[in-house]
């Protein structure tokens, strides 16, 4: 079998390599993988290690989707032929996320455990949910972490509801996710993007569209709100951003510190904050009984995730470099 593979941090030690297809052991599931999905994660994991202790040679990639082939002993949760999807932090099951006020835990795969991007993977039963009936492998890939990161953020978290304004930032794999889950609450949704994306949003269920790089989109925020604000904002950007969504959140309103792509040191007037009485809530994915509401949701609903460009496990550098340029969806690498 085929799998990436790095021997140290960088893009230039992307290697793909033929090796044995593992054997299953107890209580895990060998799985022919499907799809992968990419996350901006998971391209800094690659070129910067984002801190974490790899063990090398490192596999990238978290998010998958695939039919399982062969089980261990005391696998019992599938069966052989069952479509599965990876569960982004293993370790969450329910409940509060592991770990402490020192050393919150991010054990995930493609980072504290070995990542996904290879043609089989073995890995524990329980790190696994059943994929949706409804989806194809590369359509159901994108849930383990984009789609639950936006349906932690506002149904589990938010406990998001019809009536509410939900402001998206931008046009990627969770804010798209974010604007589909927002629609299918009854709930009006704002999004903030490049010109070039707004149409696009609009046709996908967006009721107002603002272009970020044209008048100042707060103070439009403010006017087409009649100045109440969004009570919900999934905040994708970081850095000084932050002070931007305290500016437009409503009173008593949500910020989910979700992205950094500027930068994980954010920013913001306090008073505006204090005033609203409105709350910064962090969020770094979910737990796995709120991936398989999702999942649940998915398939009652009809919901089909926005995929931009898929490649084939060879040209996982030209997935990473669509993905440096801002796709509007998801990059998934097909293997099957």
């Amino acid at each position: 079998m085929l799998r990436w593979e790095m021997p140290e941090i960088g893009r230039n030690r992307l290697e793909l390599n033929e090796i044995e297809v593992p054997i299953p052991g107890g209580h895990e599931l060998l799985v022919q993988v499907g799809a992968v999905a990419l996350n901006h994660r998971d391209k800094m994991v690659v070129e910067t290690g984002r801190g974490l202790r790899l063990s090398f040679p490192f596999t990238p990639g978290s998010d998958l989707a695939g039919t399982v082939v062969a089980t261990g002993d005391g696998a019992d949760r599938f069966a052989v032929g069952d479509r599965v999807i990876s569960t982004f932090t293993p370790d969450w099951v329910d409940g509060m996320r592991p770990g402490n006020a020192r050393t919150p835990a991010y054990r995930t795969l493609g980072g504290f455990y070995p990542g996904v991007l290879a043609q089989y993977v073995a890995l524990p039963q329980d790190w696994f949910v059943s994929a949706p009936t409804t989806l194809p492998d590369a359509e159901a890939s994108t849930l383990p972490c984009a789609g639950l990161t936006a349906w932690f953020a506002l149904v589990e978290r938010g406990e998001l509801h019809a009536g509410q304004t939900v402001l998206i930032e931008g046009t990627g794999g969770v804010a798209l996710f974010g604007l589909q889950i927002a629609k299918l609450h009854g709930a009006r949704v704002v999004v903030v993007a490049g010109a070039d994306k707004l149409d696009r949003a609009t046709g996908l269920g967006a009721d107002d569209v603002l272009d970020r790089r044209g008048a100042d989109w707060v103070e439009e925020l403010l006017r087409i709100t009649g100045d109440r604000g969004a009570d919900h904002i999934l905040e994708l950007v970081g850095g000084a951003h932050l002070g931007e969504a305290v500016q437009a959140v409503a009173v008593g309103g949500t910020i989910y510190q979700i992205g950094a792509l500027d930068g994980f040191e954010i920013s913001a007037a306090a008073m505006p904050l204090m005033l609203k009485d409105a709350r910064i809530q962090g969020v770094a994915t979910g737990h796995r009984r709120a991936l398989e509401d999702l999942v649940a949701a998915v398939d009652r609903a009809g919901l089909r995730p926005v995929i931009d460009s898929r490649y084939p496990l060879a040209e996982l550098p030209m997935a990473l470099d669509r993905l440096t340029r801002g796709p509007f969806g998801k990059i998934v690498i097909e293997l099957t």
